[in-house]
């Protein structure tokens, strides 16, 4: 799948989370070959520079990769810092990292539970926070802030995960209310399942797994990262300039 061509988006800036693989991976190739200069923090080390490698040839800019944990906001801070020296200031946040790893509810424990919001939560605050001034001063910007609609659905398994993700659904609506008036738009997308290596890997690794879950979807086809990717281009874009406080479901209709 392709993605959609916008001029606007050519030599701004894009820091995004969790870059290195998966939607993320999918938000820094669409970002890269719109001309963006893009910057990504992930833990994945070798997955980020294999990235970098795969991009430098084609992109107008090559991508910069920072190694990063997201959940210490001490290291955020810095690597938002040196994101900020090595690509410039950033117009487009893209708050994608997160876990959605499965947990028993009786079994939680406080730690576990603090865990699970830092990694899927937290740093969208914090990475927001750190970021909204350097937009104020280019004059606006646009965020978008990765949900889920396993919050909607009621996923088993998955209530701090779900938890985090209505979360920034509100943040999302407040941050949009705050921001505005320096023309910053702030927008979230909630996706269904999305046939990422490691959702094939860990939670659907048979094609009847998958086909249960498209069953409940109105469009037959399976949801690919690129999706994912063309309405972040969107919502990043000058297009769609007056756009804020939405949150945007991509599910192909599943019941």
């Amino acid at each position: 799948m392709s993605y959609t061509k916008y001029s606007s988006l050519e030599d701004r800036v894009v820091l995004i989370t969790g870059g290195a693989s998966g939607i993320g991976e999918a938000f820094v190739r669409a970002f890269a070959e719109n001309g963006a200069r893009v910057a990504f923090l992930d833990l994945q080390e070798p997955a980020g520079r294999a990235l970098v490698d795969a991009l430098k040839g084609s992109a107008k800019h090559a991508p910069v990769f920072l190694r990063c944990d997201v959940t210490r906001i001490d290291a955020l801070k810095a690597a938002i810092e040196e994101a900020q020296r090595r690509a410039g200031a950033t117009s487009i946040l893209i708050n994608n990292a997160a876990n959605d790893q499965r947990q028993d509810f009786d079994a939680v424990t406080p730690e576990e539970f603090d865990a699970t919001l830092a990694v899927n939560f937290r740093h969208v605050y914090f990475t927001s926070q750190a970021i909204v001034p350097q937009m104020i001063g280019l004059g606006g910007g646009s965020i978008v802030n990765m949900s889920s609609m396993t919050w909607q659905a009621g996923v088993p398994q998955l209530m701090g995960y779900a938890s985090a993700k209505a979360a920034i659904v509100g943040f999302t609506h407040s941050l949009a209310r705050e921001v505005g008036k320096h023309r910053i738009r702030v927008n979230a997308i909630a996706p269904g399942l999305v046939l990422t290596e490691k959702q094939q890997r860990l939670w659907y690794p048979t094609r009847e797994r998958v086909d249960e879950v498209v069953s409940n979807q109105f469009l037959p086809d399976v949801i690919q990262p690129a999706d994912i990717a063309n309405l972040a281009l969107f919502l990043a874009a000058d297009e769609s300039r007056m756009i804020t406080k939405q949150t945007i479901t991509v599910n192909g209709g599943r019941a």
